[in-house]
């Protein structure tokens, strides 16, 4: 029994209730007495209240959520900002029935209640100053996090089976609260991770989360040239050799290497040395590792004699496969096809292209139809050709006979489009008039490049009957000039490759074109600049080398790479074959013509800005490939 002294010193036992009942309490309230009201706010807004009172307020709340209605407004955010999902299990089990019952019967508060769940969508933040300066981020290091966001989905749940209509007050939440790009990548990496859960339990917010979540990626992307990660990753490179010499001439044990865990030391090699690189790259993994689990299901089986479970090779679920399509083409179109020059944020479609071939010839075809309409804007039909050729030289999961079909279908178009042109008002060089065709030849070029070898394989004379049968001439010698607008790399190498199997001789053109070429005056702060316009089609290859290191390996399996061009395959454009070769010789010619693995292309053009400005840290993206004249 305490003192009387020691009573008034003590502080209050934090389970002691004052001003009775909470509806007593709240009957006073609307009577004018706000005395005990203010004191209840109080106590509830106690950082130091104990679980056993937070319950017993709950219970109370509960069975008065009649009386929480919008006058209210005040009391309940207190209520939603209580610190619940870091208490005990009696208290969230208690919160969330007291969610479920203040939405179905006071919905006017449905918008906090979402609010506050979609807050804890991210790891708690942590106050930390330095130097007077605020750096305060999100708590990494926070053991619960992943329980807490189980919880979190758990009460999304409670509510959205309550109030039907959820979907529609959630989703401006969703897009309010996504961190800014600052943002740690933990933060960001949680964010993406709950709000592609959501999409689980709420499929209807799926397209819309998708297209949230790709926007935001896509901002990323462009916001990240290629040549900026590689730089970056030069000079981090650069700095850590430096740093190991330093270190070897200092220290020469082995202990060393010993202390130097191995998960440590991968973790710093998969890192990208650019900070939004590297968020991206994040990202990206978690965007893929999405795709697959909802396409593909595990499959079970279970051991009788060792009772162990097995998990078998995951099977493609076509329903889901087909509707998650549909979805990602929709957000393709209204966000990747009119965006120029992204880099790795389009490969959520060669992801999902690559699990069945239908997927692939349904993807090649929407492109298709949006390259040949002339209702399209010109732009978006030249893009969809760069992906067209961008598609078929780069996916190793397209096979030859595809490969053919596209390639018939575009020709033909290409055809037809002279027969309309090439004699009318308009049958002169001009990428304004001309855009789209101009893209399809690059993209009927960039695929030949890639894909020669595989088309003369096995037959050599039927294989070139085909290539014959393309017409290549009339494309290039029409009065439209496509190789005075493709890229010269393209151009290059396309007039290499058709020279030596004699299917059409460039280099006439090609030449003529040089001769006609005036350079570009731009006036600068500087004087004036004469530039050279070496790509006026401002055009792309979307699918060029991925570079981040997290992702590329979902992408790197199913990615068709080049090699430098050696002397030997110099040499080998340079010389046509002869004419009436016989089956034997073919045989002979394409033992030495043909690669082991048709998945390696030893020669291709990259995109424009990469052979500009090709560093020498470009893995698999080599600079322009000039093969010379022939003499």
């Amino acid at each position: 029994m305490l003192g009387a002294d020691e009573f008034i010193s003590s502080p209050p036992r934090k389970t002691v209730r004052f001003g009775g009942t909470l509806t007593e309490i709240l009957l006073k309230y609307e009577k004018g007495d706000s005395t005990d009201f203010e004191l209840l706010k109080h106590q509830l807004s106690d950082p130091d209240i104990k679980d056993a009172q937070i319950i017993n307020w709950l219970r109370e709340f509960r069975a008065s959520v009649a009386y929480l209605t919008k006058e209210l407004e005040q009391l309940v955010n207190i209520l939603l900002k209580l610190p619940w999902l870091r208490r005990s299990r009696e208290v969230v089990e208690e919160y969330l029935g007291f969610l479920g019952n203040l939405v179905s019967a006071q919905t006017v508060h449905l918008r906090p209640c979402l609010r506050m769940i979609v807050s804890q969508f991210v790891p708690p933040r942590i106050t930390i100053r330095e130097d007077d300066v605020d750096i305060s981020d999100s708590d990494d290091d926070d053991e619960n996090i992943s329980e807490n966001f189980n919880t979190c989905h758990r009460a999304l749940q409670t509510v959205a089976s309550y109030v039907p209509s959820t979907p529609q007050f959630l989703m401006p939440i969703l897009v309010e609260l996504f961190p800014f790009i600052n943002k740690s990548e933990r933060t960001l990496e949680c964010y993406v991770h709950n709000l592609l859960r959501v999409t689980v339990y709420l499929p209807t917010l799926r397209l819309q989360i998708l297209e949230l979540i790709i926007e935001k990626l896509l901002k990323l992307d462009v916001s990240t040239p290629q040549q900026d990660i590689e730089d970056a990753e030069e000079t981090a490179n650069n700095s850590a050799s430096e740093e190991k010499s330093a270190e070897e001439g200092l220290f020469d044990m082995e202990e060393d290497e010993d202390r130097k865990g191995n998960k440590v030391v991968s973790a710093s090699i998969e890192r990208m040395a650019h900070p939004l690189a590297e968020r991206l790259d994040i990202l990206m993994t978690i965007l893929f590792s999405y795709i697959k689990d909802v396409c593909h299901v595990d499959g079970e089986n279970t051991c009788s004699i060792t009772k162990f479970v097995v998990l078998l090779t995951s099977k493609l679920d076509i329903s889901n496969t087909k509707d998650l399509y549909r979805d990602l083409v929709s957000v393709f179109d209204k966000l990747i096809l009119p965006t120029h020059a992204s880099c790795h944020v389009q490969y959520f479609m060669f992801y999902i292209s690559s699990f069945k071939l239908g997927l692939a010839e349904a993807f090649l075809d929407h492109l298709w139809k949006k390259l040949q309409d002339p209702n399209n804007p010109s732009v978006i039909r030249q893009t969809a050709g760069s992906y067209i050729g961008s598609f078929l030289a780069r996916a190793k999961f397209i096979p030859i006979v595809t490969v053919k079909a596209c390639l018939d279908l575009l020709v033909n178009w290409l055809h037809k489009y002279i027969d309309n042109q090439d004699t009318g008002a308009n049958a002169y060089c001009d990428v304004a008039l001309h855009g789209p065709f101009y893209s399809t030849c690059q993209a009927v070029f960039y695929t030949l490049i890639f894909r020669h070898k595989q088309l003369l394989d096995g037959n050599l004379r039927k294989g070139l009957s085909y290539l014959q049968s393309l017409n290549f001439e009339r494309i290039v010698m029409c009065q439209l000039n496509p190789l005075k607008i493709c890229i010269p790399s393209v151009v290059n190498l396309f007039a290499a490759i058709t020279r030596k199997y004699q299917l059409v001789f460039c280099y006439t053109i090609i030449e003529r074109n040089n001769r006609q070429f005036i350079p570009v005056v731009r006036s600068g702060t500087g004087g004036d600049l004469v530039q050279t316009c070496t790509n006026p089609l401002d055009s792309f290859f979307p699918f060029d080398p991925y570079i981040l290191k997290r992702s590329k390996k979902t992408i790197d399996p199913m990615y068709q790479f080049w090699e430098e061009l050696c002397a030997e395959d110099l040499e080998n454009l340079k010389k046509p074959i002869k004419k009436g070769t016989s089956e034997d010789e073919d045989d002979d010619f394409l033992k030495g013509e043909t690669p082991q693995n048709d998945g390696v292309v030893e020669i291709a053009p990259n995109s424009y800005e990469s052979n500009t400005r090709s560093p020498v840290s470009s893995i698999g993206s080599p600079a322009d490939c000039y093969v010379p004249y022939p003499l």
